[in-house]
């Protein structure tokens, strides 16, 4: 039986830290998985600018809030829901992804969690597991899943090594010539077509 585990921000919806970036004038809030590697050295980065510019809760999810998903994100995934399961993978915040979610459909979604304090101050982040979007795959197979991803980042990387079969989605150059061996899709019609093929295999 097939399932699909896709990554969200790029995928479906625009960047969320770009768009903040863009509302704030911090240039260094541009920086995403697509840039950096380690995960962890990229959020222990932006929780010092956000400190640093006394940024709170409030002030990102009202730039969430303006936010739609890309165009033809929705139509997407409509379609590859009407053919399989589907499981967004992601590593943004629960906190974070409520309005998106709507927009898309509430599709399911595995994501981690923000530490807030009183005052709306973004103290800390929680992952729900390390390498959480691999294990992910590991475990959907132990449930005897054939598993196809798709994703766009550095952070996609450990899903696509570990899913049946996987590709990548709009990733930028520096990723396409890291990972010669997933095959690249720039928009959602090749990207479809790549998943009608693996979803016609069985598992």
């Amino acid at each position: 039986m097939n399932i699909v585990c896709s990554d969200l921000e790029g995928v479906f919806v625009p960047e969320i830290w770009i768009n903040v970036a863009k509302k704030t004038g911090i240039e260094e809030l541009k920086l995403t998985t697509r840039d950096i590697s380690d995960y962890n050295v990229l959020m222990k980065r932006r929780l010092k600018i956000l400190a640093e510019h006394n940024l709170k809760i409030e002030d990102i999810t009202a730039v969430i809030a303006t936010m739609d998903p890309l165009d033809g994100a929705l139509d997407f995934l409509n379609w590859l829901r009407s053919q399989t399961q589907v499981i967004i993978v992601s590593d943004t915040f629960s906190q974070f992804a409520g309005p998106l979610m709507e927009k898309l459909g509430r599709p399911t979604l595995f994501c981690h969690s923000l530490s807030i304090n009183g005052d709306g101050t973004i103290t800390g982040y929680n992952l729900r597991q390390p390498e959480a979007k691999k294990q992910t795959v590991l475990a959907l197979k132990s449930l005897k899943y054939r598993v196809i991803a798709f994703g766009d980042s550095y952070n996609d990387i450990g899903m696509l090594k570990e899913a049946d079969a996987a590709m990548l989605f709009r990733p930028p150059e520096n990723v396409i010539q890291e990972f010669p061996e997933f095959p690249v899709t720039l928009d959602y019609p090749a990207l479809q077509k790549l998943l009608q093929k693996e979803l016609a295999v069985s598992s």
